[in-house]
C-alpha cells in the first residue's frame, strides 16, 4: 500500500485516509491507484460493512487533481474507478465522506461519489474548473443536478464559486456539519450506527435507492420486489426475527 493512502480497520468499518496534506491532498496517480485497490479489496471483503473516507490535515479534503503529476503525463485515473479510483465506480457498501476541509474540483467530485457526508464547519465545496478553461469531468456535472436544484447546480458550475458547509447542508449535499475536530469521529459514529444493521439488508437498501432515483416508479417496483425477496431469504432475516422474539441483539452474519 502506498503512503498516499492510510487504511485502518475498526470492527466492520474501514477508514481510508488520503495522506498528502503537504499537497492539499491533491490526487496523483499513486493515490488514485491506492484508493482504487483499497476499494477493490473492501468490495470483496464480506467482513467490511461500511467505509469512511477522509483526508489528512485540516486544510483540505482534496484540491482535486495533482497538476504536477498531470504535467508529467501521470493521469490519476484507474480502469476500475475512473478519477481517483472512485468517481466512476459502482460501490455496493455505504461510503461516508468525512470532509475535513476544502473539497474543490476533483475533491468535490470525490465527495459526490460518497453516499453520506459529514463536513467540518470550515469546509468549502465547489467545481471551479471553468475558471481554468475546463469542465468538471469526474462526475460533478452529472451528480450535482441530481442532488440539488438545477439552477443552483448551474450557478456553481458556471461561476466556479464555492459554497460553505452550512450552505451545502441547506442544499442537502451534506448530512451534518460539525466542528473540525469532530468530523472523523462523527463520521465513524454514523458508520457504526449503520453497521448495527444487517449488512446485506443495508446493501440492498442502498441499491434500490440508488437505482430507483434513475428510473420511473413503475420500473423500480420489479427491482424492489426482487431485492425484497432476496433479503427475506437471507440467514440474517431469520436471525432478525428470532432475535426480536427472544428480546436480544441480533448476531448478523452477512449471509
Amino acid at each position: 500500500m502506498a503512503d498516499e493512502l492510510l487504511r485502518e480497520r475498526r470492527g466492520h468499518l474501514e477508514i481510508l485516509t488520503i495522506n498528502r496534506p503537504e499537497a492539499r491532498n491533491a490526487i496523483n496517480l499513486e493515490t488514485a491507484t491506492a484508493l482504487s485497490d483499497a476499494l477493490d479489496d473492501i468490495e470483496a471483503d464480506d467482513d467490511v460493512w461500511v467505509v469512511v473516507l477522509t483526508a489528512a490535515g485540516d486544510k483540505a479534503f482534496s484540491a482535486g487533481m495533482d497538476l504536477k503529476g498531470f504535467a508529467e503525463g501521470k493521469i490519476p485515473v484507474t480502469k476500475n474507478g475512473g478519477f481517483a479510483g472512485i468517481c466512476a465506480r459502482t460501490f455496493s457498501k455505504p461510503l461516508i465522506a468525512a470532509v475535513n476541509g476544502a473539497a474543490l474540483a476533483g475533491g468535490f467530485e470525490i465527495m459526490l461519489s460518497c453516499d453520506l457526508v459529514i463536513a467540518a464547519e470550515s469546509a468549502r465545496f465547489g467545481i471551479p474548473e471553468v475558471t481554468r478553461g475546463l469542465i468538471a469531468g469526474a462526475g460533478g456535472l452529472i451528480r450535482l443536478p441530481k442532488r440539488i436544484p438545477k439552477a443552483i447546480a448551474l450557478e456553481m458550475a458556471l461561476t466556479g464559486d464555492p459554497i460553505s458547509a452550512t450552505r451545502a447542508a441547506e442544499l442537502g449535499i451534506v448530512n451534518r456539519v460539525v466542528p473540525a475536530q469532530d468530523v472523523v469521529s462523527e463520521a465513524i459514529s454514523l458508520a457504526e450506527r449503520i453497521a448495527k444493521n444487517a449488512p446485506l439488508a443495508v446493501r440492498y437498501s442502498k441499491e434500490v435507492l440508488t437505482k430507483a432515483a434513475e428510473m420511473p416508479e413503475q420500473d423500480a417496483w420489479p427491482m424492489n420486489n426482487v431485492l425484497f425477496k432476496a433479503s427475506g431469504e437471507t440467514h440474517d432475516a431469520y436471525e432478525g426475527a428470532v432475535a426480536f422474539a427472544e428480546k436480544r441483539e441480533p448476531n448478523w452474519q452477512g449471509r
